[in-house]
């Protein structure tokens, strides 16, 4: 009795019918909708609505442990106009986005890029700095330590 009493007051409390809600609703269609997979980890897939949002993504093993590596991209336009790409890349390396949209970040300046410029000739000459000063190593005289009481 009591599994038919859950199964009733379950049947009565699901809704009735979907109603949309209220207000204004575009209904975009689905242009294409391909798909593929997974076949032994391997996948790709595309689609396209009818309001101009594109997707698509291909991915398979890869490594000794076969974890999965994908690539895709992704298009849509704001509201304004302007349109918006996107693609990524997810691997070994990490997930990595690029798009026009991306912030970047302001040129290095000068004195930075001639600091790793001489870095790279240092490096190249076999020069290592471990980021511990030596006077031995890096000039400087041997200054008497003052004693504090």
């Amino acid at each position: 009795i009591f599994l038919i009493v859950l199964l009733a007051s379950a049947v009565l409390s699901a809704p009735q019918s979907y109603n949309r809600p209220a207000g204004n609703f575009e209904i975009i269609p689905i242009i294409s909708d391909n798909r593929n997979g997974p076949l032994d980890g391997v996948y790709d897939f595309d689609f396209e609505t009818g309001n101009g949002i594109r997707r698509n993504e291909q991915g398979r093993p890869s490594g000794p442990n076969g974890a999965v590596v994908s690539q895709g991209a992704w298009s849509f336009t704001f509201p304004d106009g302007t349109p918006a790409q996107f693609s990524f890349v997810a691997d070994e390396g990490g997930y990595r986005v690029e798009s026009p949209l991306l912030p970047t970040p302001p040129p290095l300046p000068p004195h930075a890029i001639e600091q790793i410029a001489k870095a790279e000739r240092e490096r190249a000459q076999g020069i290592i700095h471990d980021g511990q000063y030596n006077p031995s190593q890096h000039g400087g005289g041997s200054a008497p330590r003052r004693q504090y009481n």
